[in-house]
């Protein structure tokens, strides 16, 4: 055995169970050391459909994902989707072959590429050191949450490795997450007891944590919200008011903008989940509590920065709270105030025309036509406000939302990851038309897998974000407007169903196949009524 198959070998031993990848020359032998070792493989098409896979994967199942590319150009067209992982504290090990001549074609500085996006680097020094750099590796993905590259050079790989030493290895046992101090956890139980209407805000920190936050919720009368990556996270909740953010419906960002205590668990308190600081309100004191004390009011000041793991700060203030017999009404002492609070409740004028349908119009549909356990994925774009907005899911790991990296083009991958990590799910990808074509060979790679997924397209023909931004000042938009495609007779070409969709009535065959059940993925080229989406004029003020 060479140490690159030891390596795969290794990961398997560790429990990593998926890895996804395109295989070259580089990293042939280390794939076949991870299926060696009981790893399922995932071919993809492109390396950064593999890696943006991965990153969902490791979303939605918890686990640590990784992925097998070539050194140099593989690593290269996989470094969209790094950022994005790196960007989003994904748990995933990006392994590469590396070319250390450098005369080499394939030679990059392929350390300075990972951390130039946030990643984190361990080089595999020799077959001695092999082992413990590999563990080392997963240790730090799986404890720090981090997005490690793992750099395997071609001539460390094809060192002899004596596979008895892999007899001794073992799956390797999670640590504790530090727990808050004693004098923070005294500072919250304090806050909250002198709230009158807290409110609690979930982010990614947050995704394990749901039965402490509720809990503690309970007792003090907070609302519960939720960022955006984090959505469904208190799903069926009778005092969930749903996502924070440019995505919130205006009753729920009163709500929130009209706390005195706004607690962040695990979340960035970024613009995107506080509207550019606008659901701040002025006499509102805001806490973070995370794990990574750089974080604490990076994005935003704090009145109090608590560095811990967000479950265990809960309990802790919820066990302080119960010894004395703290209940409080706070924020629920009127029950209307979360009547109404759902985007579909809020009245719009329907903007479609014979040729184009509007995408709330679109997007309310779908959430009445999809089985209720489901699991979406969202790509960016002037779009992805309606899916995120109107379409319901069921728990916090029914949402993959990729847009730390603000990249257009993951939102098909995304949700291939997403169904592979949730397979008794149904999967929902939502792209724009610029997005869906710039990925669109991995309609190849979910034909193979025999996923049962719908694909739905917001197609208005354009790059919207640039035309709705730039136009309306007489900026000429020719180079992002495109000729009406069908999309659907492409992804039939491919071995999907396809759908076109201008009129509300059109989905009524969409909503038939989909309730006779999908044998193979369905595309639904939806053509939508474009106008500049409230969310993205927002963003791009600081584009």
């Amino acid at each position: 055995m060479n140490v690159a198959q030891a390596v795969g070998v290794a990961l398997g031993r560790f429990g990593v169970r998926r890895a996804f990848g395109v295989v070259g020359s580089g990293n042939f032998h280390f794939t076949n050391g991870l299926v060696r070792g009981g790893v399922e493989f995932v071919a993809a098409r492109h390396e950064g459909g593999a890696t943006t896979m991965a990153d969902a994967y490791a979303r939605c199942s918890g686990e640590v994902a990784v992925v097998s590319v070539h050194q140099g150009c593989g690593l290269g067209n996989a470094v969209t989707g790094l950022g994005e992982a790196a960007k989003s504290r994904t748990p995933l090990l990006v392994v590469t072959g590396e070319a250390t001549d450098p005369l080499s074609n394939f030679h990059i500085d392929q350390d300075g590429l990972a951390r130039s996006v946030g990643a984190a680097g361990v080089l595999v020094r020799s077959a001695q050191t092999a082992l413990d750099d590999v563990r080392r590796a997963f240790t730090q993905a799986r404890r720090d949450r981090r997005t490690v590259l793992v750099r395997l050079p071609l001539d460390v790989q094809a060192e002899s490795f004596d596979e008895r030493l892999l007899d001794e290895l073992a799956p390797i046992e999670p640590l504790p997450y530090p727990c808050a101090s004693e004098q923070d956890v005294e500072a919250l139980v304090t806050a909250l007891r002198q709230a009158n209407r807290p409110v609690f805000l979930g982010g990614r920190g947050a995704r394990s944590a749901r039965e402490a936050l509720v809990e503690l919720a309970d007792l003090c009368g907070a609302l519960l919200a939720e960022g955006a990556v984090a959505k469904g996270l208190f799903a069926g909740e009778p005092w969930a008011i749903g996502v924070s953010g440019g995505f919130s419906s205006p009753p729920a960002a009163e709500l929130i903008r009209g706390a005195d205590l706004l607690v962040g668990w695990g979340s960035a308190l970024n613009d995107w989940t506080t509207a550019h600081g606008q659901l701040i309100g002025a006499e509102t004191t805001l806490v973070q509590v995370d794990l990574e004390a750089a974080a604490i009011g990076r994005n935003r000041p704090v009145a109090l920065g608590i560095v811990g793991d967000v479950a265990e700060t809960a309990r802790a203030v919820s066990q302080r709270l119960n010894e004395d017999n703290h209940r409080s009404a706070g924020y629920r002492a009127n029950a209307q105030l979360v009547h109404g609070l759902h985007w579909r409740e809020q009245p719009y004028p329907d903007a479609g025309t014979a040729d184009a349908i509007d995408p709330r119009t679109l997007s309310i549909a779908l959430d009445e036509l999809v089985p209720a356990n489901r699991v979406l994925g969202v790509d960016s774009g002037n779009f992805m406000g309606f899916p995120t907005m109107y379409l319901d899911v069921p728990d916090e790991n029914g949402c993959c939302f990729t847009q730390a990296f603000q990249s257009i083009g993951l939102g098909l991958a995304t949700t291939i990851g997403a169904a592979l990590a949730q397979p008794a799910r149904f999967p929902v990808a939502a792209c724009g038309d610029g997005g869906f074509l710039m990925s669109i060979s991995e309609l190849e790679t979910a034909v193979r897998l025999q996923l049962p997924m719908l694909i739905v397209v917001y197609n208005d023909h354009a790059y919207g974000a640039e035309v709705y931004f730039f136009e309306p000042d007489g900026h000429p938009a020719d180079t992002v407007r495109f000729p009406d495609t069908d999309l659907a007779a492409i992804a039939r070409g491919y071995g999907c169903d396809g759908v076109s969709v201008r009129r509300q009535a059109d989905l009524a065959e969409v909503a038939a196949r989909v309730s006779a059940g999908l044998t193979r993925p369905l595309v639904v080229d939806a053509k939508i009524v474009g106008f500049s989406a409230w969310w993205h004029r927002a963003a791009m003020t600081r584009h």
